[in-house]
């Protein structure tokens, strides 16, 4: 009996689902705070960066149709080695976005029913160890179940977030009065922000985009993935650009200064007044953050398991059970979801920051992969397929668009300030979670990862 495989409109699903999870109903408060009446810009901003590089990636795809995203691309591109790095550290990136949307959704979920500030450390651990074993549950239902999962909370979590956009629009449409404008005061000096913090706040709103660089990691469960993953992802993008914008904007014409003064869990819901509304939020939320850790527990594992399936890794973790399930790669890849954030003391900024940083190499490797692909350079030629419909402008001129932008942030980006940290006493130090998680996850990993191939090659 055959797997269902996801068809092209539950992979537009599963996109959304992989990306819209924590971030907007999280970090609008930080993006206020930096651009003021410029967050709708930012996050415009930060949807054309996210969008040059999906549609990157939507272009990878249809060249090479093997799991692993990423991985697979920069493999084919430039060969092994490359590709085993790439692996391992989007490996290490996805795992550590796991584990960020898990601390988000067990926090969250354990701070609406007892309280934040009675919520410890313990308690976090614990339910982090039921969420990783209900998602395991789930993922050995079988596809299916985890298709029907993801479709119900995708659909529960834009409802959501519709209900949000509604109750900002309607409320000036019926009354009149925006306090938009209320946020030039509210943040001074946003209005002429220079390119050093206009950079900070694109990214971080584009944390809340983060996800897509992932859908493509499990390509063995989909249907013709070479023909709709480049159809689906753009799709479903430009559906989550008007959803942020649309939420951003709504939020900022209700009640701005509630959510610059917000201690609530879910900032998103201090913007709105009315009870329903803010319950409808909080719980959407809660929707919202278990479903992307559904996305996330299928794609991520899939990593690890394409990189055993090429022999660069033990081929233990490529073994699936009888409902196509890797179950070891899903509880390696657990345990690091979790034992990262517990390094962390579960600081959310802290893994938020890595979270966004660690998925830049293949932001660099892939679109010179895709613009190899047009060429017919890959060193890998076998692996990329020659039925792929080659184009100019989304193979060659869209992915330099992408180097250029992905350097143009990195360049500008502040790491000394998302690398260093306030003690106790307010004097700012070096976070040491933070760099040794780079060293690791960056160099020592891939180093080993490399050690052991040449090690089979002998």
């Amino acid at each position: 009996m055959s797997r269902k495989k996801f068809g092209f409109w539950s992979i537009v699903l599963l996109t959304i689902n992989s990306i819209i999870g924590t971030g907007i109903f999280l970090s609008p408060q930080g993006v206020i705070a930096t651009a003021g009446t410029l967050t709708p810009l930012i996050y415009i901003a930060a949807a054309i960066f996210a969008g040059v590089l999906a549609m990157v990636f939507a272009s990878a795809a249809k060249y090479v149709n093997k799991n692993g995203a990423g991985y697979a691309y920069a493999k084919a591109a430039f060969g092994n080695n490359i590709g085993l790095y790439v692996g391992i550290t989007r490996f290490v990136s996805a795992a550590i976005a796991w584990g960020v949307m898990g601390t988000a959704v067990v926090r969250t979920t354990l701070s609406i029913f007892v309280g934040a500030s009675n919520v410890t450390t313990s308690m976090i651990t614990l339910g982090f160890i039921v969420l990783m074993s209900v998602l395991l549950v789930i993922n050995l239902l079988g596809n299916h179940i985890v298709q029907i999962m993801n479709n119900v909370s995708t659909i529960g979590k834009i409802s959501a977030l519709v209900v949000a956009i509604s109750a900002g629009f309607i409320g000036f449409l019926l009354t009149g009065t925006s306090h938009f404008g209320e946020v030039r005061d509210l943040v001074p000096g946003s209005t002429s922000m220079d390119l050093s913090l206009f950079v900070a706040a694109v990214i971080a709103a584009f944390y809340a985009f983060t996800g897509f660089e992932s859908v493509a990691s499990a390509t063995s469960e989909m249907e013709n993935p070479e023909a709709n993953l480049p159809k689906a992802i753009p799709l479903a993008m430009g559906i989550i650009a008007l959803i942020y914008i649309g939420v951003v904007s709504s939020a900022m014409i209700a009640n701005p200064q509630a959510i610059l003064n917000s201690e609530e869990v879910v900032v998103l819901a201090s913007a709105f007044d009315h009870p329903l509304i803010k319950q409808i939020i909080v719980y959407g939320s809660l929707v919202s953050m278990f479903g992307i850790n559904i996305a996330a527990s299928f794609s991520t594992p899939r990593v690890f398991q394409a990189m055993a399936q090429e022999n660069q890794i033990p081929q233990s973790l490529a073994k699936e059970n009888s409902k196509g399930i890797p179950v070891l790669s899903f509880v390696v890849t657990a345990l690091l979801a979790v034992v990262i954030p517990m390094a962390f003391q579960y600081d959310m900024k802290g893994i938020m920051v890595i979270s966004s940083i660690s998925r830049f190499v293949q932001f660099i490797v892939v679109p010179m992969g895709v613009i190899a692909f047009y060429y017919g350079k890959a060193k890998n030629e076998h692996e990329v397929l020659k039925t792929a419909r080659k184009n100019f402008v989304m193979d060659v001129i869209i992915p330099i668009i992408g180097l250029c932008m992905v350097v143009l942030l990195l360049v500008k980006f502040d790491w000394v300030g998302q690398f260093s940290m306030k003690d106790a006493q307010g004097v700012q130090t070096l976070n040491m979670y933070a760099i040794s998680a780079m060293v690791v996850g960056y160099v020592l990993l891939p180093f080993a990862g490399i050690l052991y191939t040449k090690t089979l090659s002998k």
